[in-house]
């Protein structure tokens, strides 16, 4: 969340960055005017709560001199007042509570170097490999959608994943179960590196949720598992950051990596009709996800290095591609900053995202209370925190089978997957 410090001295500049979005201006007034309202009563709590300690030295000296009527009306002044400031305290709290509220459905600040824009159409494209969506660049064979290549081949049987689950569930099989372990477990190595491996869990509390903003805004979109009040993650960067959620971390311990794959589970509501065959919109798929925790001053190379793992992934799975800088109108509520990858995917002529790279500042880490201390410091100071989709499953899934398809119908396995297939160099 935002930190309230920065709307209580800088408000007119916290208003306009969120004016970039058009989101959560409304909101701010609120919260200045329940923030001042807020430190008005602690003020008096204060004043009542030191007075109290004065009577208390007052009590004591009396008795001391034996005046023994005087300590005990100084006593009663004391416990009047105490009562008073238990009261007051109640209202502060109350006050906190509506502050803290307000403050989780604000989104986060865009970066200054955010494109301005209100909409996807106003993001830019900073790089794009490959043919991209020239007709003349795909043969006929690739035009074939995933679904129809995989029903083909026996490896994605979309009407028994549906008999099972219901729509938009998924079952691959064969070699295409293969492909779909093998897209995670390059994504793993290829990051091993420098990243810690995780299995967390893919329940969690709400709690959890709320620490990287999927909750309470986006309560709709995820699975709620009402009799326990556990929430079906909707990617590993909701267990991940809650990883050192309310700890100090040494500076020394930063920036730390880790990476999870996981089962990621989406409601996708309100996207009936939308993107719905196939592999192109889904309720759960299989992620591999690297999050970092860091000091301000070490986001901006982290984010950087974080893009460049996502997109080599990507380019060495022999795959189209494009990177887009996500103007503010189009950030998603908690980031900062982001880079898209899409591929564009020949069978179905469209552009896919698969990837999405952000820097959150300190607004997840300022939710989950992450800090840490500098070395020979008395304080402590929020940390920044990052992510991104190192390889998501069913987009790139659908990209390989239709970008790979040969003209006998089989699909070539890309080099680099090649070592987790078995000796096997095609999908027949």
């Amino acid at each position: 969340m935002i930190d309230v410090r920065r709307i209580r001295t800088e408000y007119e500049a916290v208003r306009a960055a969120l004016g970039r979005r058009g989101d959560g201006t409304g909101e701010l007034a609120r919260v200045l005017e329940l923030d001042e309202q807020m430190r008005q009563v602690a003020k008096e709590r204060d004043d009542i709560r030191s007075h109290v300690n004065s009577l208390s030295k007052e009590v004591g000296q009396l008795r001391r001199d034996g005046d023994v009527a005087a300590a005990e009306a100084k006593q009663e002044e004391s416990r009047e007042l105490g009562e008073r400031e238990r009261a007051i305290a109640g209202v502060v709290d109350k006050i906190g509570e509506q502050v803290r509220e307000l403050l989780l459905h604000i989104p986060n600040l865009p970066s200054p170097d955010a494109p301005d824009g209100a909409h996807a159409a106003d993001n830019v494209e900073i790089k794009r490999v490959g043919p991209g969506d020239d007709p003349a660049a795909w043969a006929d064979h690739q035009r074939v959608p995933h679904w129809d290549i995989g029903t083909e081949l026996g490896i994605l049987d979309l009407e028994r994943a549906v008999k099972m689950s219901g729509a938009m569930f998924t079952m691959f099989r064969k070699q295409g179960a293969t492909l779909a372990r093998a897209l995670c477990q390059v994504a793993l190595d290829r990051n091993s590196d420098a990243f810690e491996e995780v299995r967390p869990p893919t329940v969690v509390l709400t709690e959890t949720m709320i620490s990287t903003g999927h909750l309470p805004k986006f309560a709709d979109d995820a699975y709620h598992l009402e009799r326990d009040d556990l929430w079906a993650i909707p990617t590993a960067e909701v267990p991940l950051t809650s990883l050192a959620r309310d700890e100090i971390l040494d500076e020394s311990d930063l920036p730390m990596r880790l990476m999870a794959q996981t089962a990621c589970f989406r409601r996708e509501a309100g996207s009936a009709g939308r993107d719905t065959r196939g592999l192109l919109r889904v309720h759960e798929f299989d992620k591999v996800e690297i999050l970092a925790y860091s000091t301000p001053a070490q986001a901006a190379e982290l984010h950087a290095d974080l893009l460049a793992r996502a997109e080599s992934l990507i380019a060495s799975l022999g795959l189209t591609y494009r990177v887009l800088d996500l103007c503010a109108g189009d950030l998603g509520n908690s980031s900062a900053r982001t880079f898209d990858i899409e591929v564009y995917s020949p069978g179905v002529d469209q552009w896919l995202e698969v990837s999405s790279v952000s820097w959150f500042s300190d607004y997840q880490a300022r939710r989950a209370n992450i800090r840490y201390r500098s070395a020979g410091a008395k304080g402590t100071e929020t940390a920044h925190t990052l992510n991104g989709s190192a390889l998501a499953v069913p987009r790139v899934w659908a990209a390989v089978v239709e970008t790979h398809r040969q003209p006998d119908g089989s699909v070539r396995i890309p080099d680099v997957l090649l070592p987790y297939f078995r000796g096997a160099t095609e999908i027949r």
